[in-house]
Order: C-alpha cells, then sequence, then structure tokens
C-alpha cells in the first residue's frame, strides 16, 4: 500500500500536531544516529517543543558541547555557507517548484503542438490558431526534419561502410580464384611440355614406326592404309 503524501502546513489540531511531533522526533533523532554511524562523521541535535520542559539533545551533553565548538572554530564565512532558515528554506523548494511547473508546462506545450502536427498530415485543417502556435509548430516541424535528415545520413554511412567491406570480401575472393587459375593453368602447361618431350625421345628412339620408309606397311597422312584413298579427292586427278 502507497504512502499518502503529507501536506506541508500547520497542524491545526492539538492532538494530532503532539502525536506527529513524537512520531517524528524519533524519526529525525534515529537519521542523525544512522548517519554519524554510516559516514562516520560528528553530529548532534537539539530539539525544544512546548511539550517538554527541557530541550532533547542527542548524543549527550557533552557531545553537543563539542560538535558546537568545532562549528564555532570555523570561519564565519563558512558557518554561514550552507546555512539556512525557515525562509531561505521555503524560498528554495518555491524556486525548485517553479523549475518543475516550467518544465512541465514545456512538456505539455510540446505534445499540444506535436498533437497537431500530426492532425495536419491526416489532412485535418487548421483552424483557431495564432502566431505563436504557428511559430511553435514550424520549429516543432524543423526539429523533425532535422532528426530523420540525421537519421538518414547514419544509415547511408553504415551502408557504405557495409558495401565497402563487402567489395573488399569479393576483391580478395577474386584474385584468390586468379592465382588459383592462374597457378592451375602453369601446371597444366607444363604437363603438356613433359608429354610431348617424351613423345620426342620415343620417336627418335623407334623411327621406322612413323616415317613410312623400310617397312612392310606405309603409313600415308591422316591414318590412311591405302593408296587410292590418297587420291579420292575430286579435285585432284
Amino acid at each position: 500500500m502507497t504512502r499518502k503524501k503529507v501536506k506541508l502546513a500547520y497542524i491545526s489540531n492539538d492532538s494530532a500536531r503532539k502525536a506527529t511531533f513524537k512520531k517524528r522526533k524519533k524519526g529525525l533523532l534515529k537519521k542523525v544516529s544512522e548517519l554519524s554511524t554510516l559516514c562516520g562523521i560528528d553530529a548532534c541535535a537539539i530539539i525544544f517543543s512546548p511539550y517538554d520542559s527541557q530541550p532533547e539533545v542527542w548524543p549527550s551533553p557533552l557531545g553537543v558541547q563539542r560538535v558546537l565548538s568545532q562549528f564555532k572554530k570555523m570561519p564565519e564565512m563558512e558557518q554561514s555557507k550552507k546555512m539556512v532558515n525557515q525562509d531561505s528554506f521555503l524560498r528554495q523548494r518555491i524556486a525548485k517548484a517553479n523549475e518543475q511547473l516550467k518544465k512541465q508546462r514545456k512538456d505539455n506545450r510540446e505534445k499540444e503542438i506535436t498533437q497537431v502536427m500530426f492532425q495536419s498530415l491526416t489532412g485535418k485543417v487548421l483552424l483557431n490558431l495564432n502566431m505563436m502556435d504557428l511559430n511553435d509548430l514550424g520549429w516543432l516541424i524543423e526539429q523533425n526534419l532535422k532528426e530523420i535528415c540525421k537519421r538518414m545520413e547514419t544509415l547511408n554511412n553504415g551502408a557504405s561502410t557495409h558495401n565497402s567491406s563487402n567489395y573488399g570480401v569479393v576483391k580478395n575472393n577474386g584474385e584468390a580464384s586468379q592465382q588459383q587459375v592462374d597457378k592451375s593453368s602453369g601446371f597444366d602447361q607444363m604437363s603438356m611440355e613433359a608429354m610431348q618431350k617424351q613423345q620426342w625421345l620415343l620417336e627418335l628412339m623407334n623411327p621406322q614406326e612413323h616415317m613410312g620408309f623400310g617397312s612392310e606397311e606405309i603409313m600415308y597422312p591422316f591414318g590412311e592404309s591405302s593408296h587410292s584413298t590418297l587420291w579420292s579427292n575430286p579435285f585432284y586427278p
């Protein structure tokens, strides 16, 4: 269950004011004790109230005197540097509340003009708009256009970087493939040269098998086995 926000105003009811005082005093002393223990600092509290004849001090009268003596040894400018009273505390709270109100008004105005912009995009006629409304609408449209252009530029830069990296990969793959083709072509050429040299050596060692002389059967050109087929061409007699 959420705690109800307390209104900071004087409690007119006596019994309710006394009960609140006792509860808040106990909580304040507890917080001072925790602050001193956790952070290792010197702190004290002096509370005057119409409900007690003597002021209540924490942690003890000697402890309060020690902290006050340390405070009095400081220069006067340092003593009042962060000192606040009820009047200055209220002024700080009012200034903070005014800043929050100003920010909330600005957010509400921006949401209102954004709704008007979307209505204009759907074709709705803009009526009852004064000069300030039109100026705010123009400023909002300009800001949105800047954001769109910035987003498009970011996407284009990312796409160009991606394409350049892909081009580098394709280029490297192409160079590697060309090197493999050149290497395989070199191997094929060396194999052909080795086979030609081997055939040439065989022809030198056995010349009568391919020259057509000194043997019983003459070898004719193009693998023909008879002399009549050699002159079978009609262009020869």
